[in-house]
């Protein structure tokens, strides 16, 4: 189904993008951070998801952070940053930046201003980014999260997208939250490439082939979210579902306190670095009393020690 990289198989975090005091990115930070994510678990990396804030970056803030990481020696094959915006220029100029750079493929949103668009609309959109890529290498990984941009992608328009432009429409990154849409992708789109957007369908999508997921969470608790694809490899089903239990519930107890400030809050406690707390508007720093209160849940429920998940 035309030239394309293997997909990366495991368990790929969204990475958080710290920033420094006066909210520049702390290139430090992000490159060192990115490094122990793929020495504790992680098969890949997405800088410039949603997790990231990429939508508080500016595009050559992008440009310059991915430089910067791949400068610092993360393997460009490891590496699927966001390069969708809302005007094709732009997307265009991130992604063949991120193609140029080698990435293992580029996750491009829809255009997400304009609401109630059409997937004839949509699928112009993406056909023009195919377009000015003409030149190879693309390797695109839409991505879906309509509870935040509010312009979703279609089954329909998914499998019109792929029959279109099998060598360019690789995959898709499932943030719906919906497992009956992400198991119609897995089951009805043709050698599509399909990454959940969370690890808590991740035993259900893997035994209908997925690869793995693109997860969160993955930014403090990449090994044990590992452990779980790896048992589940090893035909033990059964110690799979066992230790996905804990995963599950540490995720469900980090989104109620807000998983980017509430991770950036975790990070910083753990490391020592205050500039882990730093986010940019219009998010607000997660409160001490607040960070406390998690950091104790998940100690005292899920006996989860930084010590084992995190460099300090």
């Amino acid at each position: 189904m035309g030239d394309r990289l293997e997909p990366l198989r495991g368990v790929i975090s969204p990475t958080l993008t710290p920033f420094n005091d006066d909210l520049t990115i702390a290139h430090d930070l992000f490159s060192d951070h990115a490094q122990h994510l793929l020495e504790t678990g992680c098969v890949g990396l997405a800088p410039f998801g949603t997790t990231g804030e990429a939508l508080s970056l500016g595009i050559e803030e992008r440009i310059a952070a991915l430089e910067h990481l791949i400068d610092r020696g993360i393997d460009p094959k490891r590496l699927i940053p966001g390069t969708g915006l809302t005007n094709l220029p732009d997307t265009a100029r991130l992604t063949r930046h991120a193609v140029d750079l080698g990435c293992a493929g580029a996750l491009v949103l829809p255009p997400f201003y304009f609401k109630n668009v059409s997937d004839d609309g949509l699928f112009a959109y993406f056909a023009g980014l195919v377009e000015r890529m003409a030149a190879g290498g693309l390797r695109l990984y839409l991505y879906h999260i309509p509870p935040v941009a509010q312009v979703g992608l279609s089954v329909d328009l998914v499998q019109r997208l792929r029959a279109a432009f099998p060598a360019q429409v690789v995959g898709i990154k499932d943030s719906s939250g919906d497992w009956t849409n992400t198991r119609r992708l897995l089951t009805e789109v043709a050698g599509l490439i399909v990454y959940p957007g969370s690890e808590l369908s991740l035993l259900d999508a893997l035994s209908l082939g997925a690869p793995g997921c693109i997860t969160a969470t993955a930014n403090i608790n990449a090994a044990q979210i590992a452990e779980v694809i790896a048992l589940y490899r090893d035909g033990k089903e059964a110690e799979a579902k066992r230790q996905h239990e804990p995963v599950k519930q540490l995720r469900l107890t980090v989104q109620e306190y807000g998983p980017i400030p509430a991770q950036k809050y975790l990070l910083s406690a753990w490391s020592g670095d205050k500039r882990w707390r730093n986010v940019r508007p219009p998010f607000v720093n997660l409160p001490d009393a607040a960070g406390r209160q998690l950091s104790d849940a998940l100690q005292r429920d899920l006996a989860f020690s930084p010590l084992r998940h995190t460099r300090v």
